[in-house]
């Protein structure tokens, strides 16, 4: 049997559950004849180059499928004839990936720097926490003795 990437964008209206049972329908339909899907992955819903079908924004969904070509061909078929599919992509490979694909490790990677930059923004006092370098505010001279530089003198 051939390995393929398989990846296809859903409409952006539509649920994460309605994908998922996409999902499952798609691969129902490898596994019918005689097939197997290894990994799949929801990248989730992101921003489009440009506008298809009035959609700027879809689901993208990656499945790495191990299945004969006649299997495939269905599949891809029953996509054509779904609205809900915007486009779908599958590519012939030598090997399928097992580990996370570079969009879920872009995805690990910008998480983590969130959350570094959450750490970090609490300790360099950004947060709104101390701020040992400038005095409370009771011991600031008052406005009128400090003197107003829009006043004249």
């Amino acid at each position: 049997m051939a390995l393929y990437e398989h990846v296809f964008l859903a409409r952006q209206d539509v649920t994460s559950q309605q994908v998922e049972s996409m999902i499952e329908t798609y691969k129902g339909v490898i596994e019918e004849n005689g097939g197997r899907i290894e990994k799949t992955e929801m990248w989730g819903v992101k921003s489009l180059a440009y506008r298809i079908r009035k959609n700027r924004k879809a689901h993208f969904t990656l499945l790495n499928i191990d299945a004969p070509p006649a299997a495939l061909a269905e599949m891809e078929r029953q996509m054509r004839i779904s609205e809900d599919v915007l486009r779908f992509l599958t590519i012939r490979v030598e090997t399928l990936e097992a580990e996370p694909s570079a969009m879920m490790q872009k995805r690990d990677r910008d998480e983590r720097k969130d959350r570094e930059r959450g750490r970090r923004r609490d300790d360099d006092g950004f947060g709104g926490g101390d701020r040992g370098d400038r005095p409370e505010r009771g011991d600031r001279p008052e406005r009128a003795e400090r003197g107003n530089p829009n006043e004249e003198n």
